[in-house]
């Protein structure tokens, strides 16, 4: 299988740079896998889980939002936030999850709207976590 270039970057760090397979990315329009010699693209992503795939393997990626470039040179996605599956801690992402439904009292209109979409995307990645496909 032909590789490309993949780029992970946050704010904080450069949570991976190398040769892949394949990456699977959750994107605001629908979750899409990149392959060698994909067509250039910008994406915006929303918070789910980037599987990046090299030789057979595949490692997950939690990341919060951002954007996706697939250019000739490979791709980059520039997350608001990245974290491998073993640095996450469960608690304190289950406890994130509790503090945003807590707020959805404070919220109203189009801003209620994007506060429940957030919190399912939060959701839906606490249930993957939670599954048995994730392990």
């Amino acid at each position: 299988m032909a590789t490309f270039h993949f780029d992970l970057v946050s704010p904080e760090k450069l949570a991976f740079s190398g040769e892949v397979d394949q990456v699977d990315i959750p994107g605001v329009e629908g979750d899409f896998g990149v392959l060698a010699g994909h067509a250039p693209v910008v994406a915006a992503i929303r918070p789910g889980i980037l599987t990046v795939t090299v030789g057979g393997a595949h490692e997950k990626i939690i990341v919060l939002g951002g954007l996706a470039e697939v250019s000739e040179k490979g791709l980059t996605v520039l997350a608001n936030v990245a974290t491998s599956l073993d640095d996450l801690d469960k608690a304190a992402f289950a406890d994130k999850i509790s503090g945003m439904e807590a707020r959805l009292a404070e919220k109203e209109g189009s801003e209620l709207d994007r506060a429940i979409e957030r919190l399912d995307h939060f959701k839906s990645i606490q249930h993957q976590l939670n599954s048995t496909a994730m392990h």
